[in-house]
């Protein structure tokens, strides 16, 4: 899979769920990955909970979804929603009366699932590791040079020192100290030794405050700051209290104590979401105001309860995105690419789909089968899309008895409707997407419509590491064709063509990400010439 004019491996900066993720999907796409991350270890805050069908599907492809329901299991029975002037007089609430689960249903053979960040990035670093994948820890990029055929970093920190960084890169890549204080643009000065080392490419998934961002001197755009918000994180026993209360998010309208509940661990992890109405700080390891216990006690309507405040945080709920996701070959993902109010983890399932879009295309590009071209189809397709969600992101943001009122897209088609429009697909002219319900129906640049297989897997799985022809049962000409052609085949069964708007003898390319790059309704006269066309088409050839 390797191409021996491009040995060196792809450097990621930042082991969040992003940067581990993207790490995970270049290794299941055969591509060698080094992880570096400034801080100690993952993350100690619970950050984003929810995560989507659409990431589950990914963790699915990429061979660590059973691990992360596993992770999941704690907050398994904590999915409704309330509200009340306390905790202990809050009420279910019901679900919005416009959106039709069973769309859902039908719509994956995953589900979406509430895991603690904090309980995540440990299982996706544990995962990552299995597989031989070098994640190195307070290591912080000093500076970048892409000089069109490769990425010259400058790595300073505790991980320099050793000789395990070095080695993650030897044999692909050139290390040579370069001495100490190496200086980034707007990122501090750098501590400890200095290495320089090559990559084939550089992904920076290095958060909100983005090195590798403000080093490429990429601007951001949109709404920008939308308010003062406090997550106050703490430790009590609720078991008692939540007992047939169980939620993901309670929110509290006592006028003393305004905000919102947010299940952790279901038990004793727990996090207040409300304003600044107590000094905060924006460091974790900082000690919190002795009155946020009594301002939490309050909201719970619980005033006897024990409670431990780990941190108060301050935070601005903020929308922007960035201008460009690449330039050259330095990709930017997550929340180094856009940064988006925490609506239902919309930054972090966006991000996760980056990772899953970026993997297969650099593979592409570093095996030969794909063209240089096809990595500027990740910007194209991922940059309106993440701007999309992030508008959407922000004008959901508010009570949950408002929560997605019927003026706005449909969620589960926010989740999974997106089409990419521009990039890697080619269009056959059945129009744009329909925003107002979720339909998954074989349109070019849509996710792959699901359908159960006979043997218990879905048709999703039928994708594979390059594009793969999914033909109607009577497509004789374009099995020929891609067997003249080399291309994988795979059989979606008899419920196919209904499923993914084909005649009996049409066909459809499925990408290694499950979105439909090209789909022809009925036969075509020149097969090959079509298919090959196609696959060219998809893969920047």
């Amino acid at each position: 899979m390797y191409n021996v004019h491009d040995p060196e491996p792809v450097l990621i900066v930042g082991a969040g769920l992003v940067g581990l993720t993207t790490a995970l999907a270049l290794h299941h796409h055969g591509v060698p990955a080094v992880v570096v991350e400034k801080h100690p270890g993952t993350s100690i805050q619970p950050k984003a909970r929810r995560f989507n069908f659409r990431t589950m599907e990914v963790f699915r492809a990429i061979g660590v979804a059973d691990a992360v329901y596993a992770a999941a299991e704690g907050l398994a029975a904590h999915q409704g929603m309330r509200a009340g002037r306390t905790l202990v007089e809050s009420e279910p609430l019901p679900p919005p009366p416009h959106v039709d689960y069973t769309d859902l249903l039908a719509a994956s053979p995953e589900r979406s699932c509430l895991v603690a960040q904090d309980l995540l990035e440990p299982v996706l670093l544990r995962e990552a590791r299995d597989r031989g994948i070098p994640v190195h820890f307070q290591t912080t990029l000093a500076d970048l040079a892409d000089d069109g055929t490769g990425v010259t970093a400058t790595l300073t920190g505790a991980a320099t020192t050793g000789g395990a960084l070095a080695a993650s890169f030897g044999g692909r890549s050139a290390v040579t100290p370069t001495g100490t204080g190496v200086r980034a643009p707007g990122a501090g000065a750098a501590a400890g030794s200095a290495l320089t080392v090559r990559a084939s490419y550089l992904v920076g998934a290095d958060g909100a405050h983005s090195t590798v961002r403000a080093l490429l001197g990429i601007e951001r755009s949109g709404l920008g700051v939308l308010g003062d918000a406090v997550n106050v994180y703490f430790r009590a026993d609720l078991g008692a209290l939540t007992a047939g209360r169980e939620f993901n998010i309670c929110q509290t309208e006592h006028p003393a104590a305004p905000g919102a509940f947010a299940s952790v661990d279901g038990r004793y992890r727990w996090m207040f979401m409300t304003g600044p109405l107590l000094p905060a700080a924006d460091d974790p390891t900082a000690p919190p105001d002795p009155r946020w216990a009594d301002l939490v006690r309050t909201a719970l309507g619980a005033p006897d309860v024990a409670v431990e405040v780990l941190s108060a945080l301050a935070w601005q709920p903020t929308m922007r995105v960035a201008d460009r996701f690449a330039t050259g070959r330095v990709l930017l993902a997550g929340d180094a690419a856009h940064v988006m109010t925490p609506y239902a983890a919309a930054g972090a399932n966006t991000g996760i789909q980056d990772a899953d879009n970026l993997a297969w295309k650099l593979a592409a590009i570093r095996s030969g089968t794909g063209g240089p071209e096809l990595l500027g189809t990740y910007h194209d397709e991922r940059h309106p899309v993440a701007h999309h969600v992030a508008e959407q992101s922000a004008l959901r943001t508010g009570g949950l008895r408002e929560l997605a009122p019927p003026t706005l897209d449909h969620p589960f088609a926010l989740v999974a409707g997106a089409q990419y429009t521009a990039g890697a697909v080619v269009d056959d002219g059945s129009g744009p997407q329909p925003t107002d319900r979720l339909e998954l129906s074989g349109r070019p640049g849509t996710r792959l419509p699901h359908l159960p297989l006979a043997d218990g897997r879905s048709t999703l799985d039928l994708a594979g590491t390059e594009p793969v022809l999914l033909p109607a049962p009577d497509a004789a000409g374009w099995r020929a064709a891609a067997e003249k052609l080399s291309v994988p085949v795979a059989d979606a069964g008899p419920g196919w063509p209904a499923a993914a708007g084909l005649t009996g003898d049409g066909a459809l390319l499925v990408r290694p990400d499950r979105i439909v790059g090209w789909r022809s309704r009925t036969a075509a006269d020149h097969p090959i010439r079509v298919l090959t066309s196609a696959i060219d088409a998809i893969l920047a050839r």
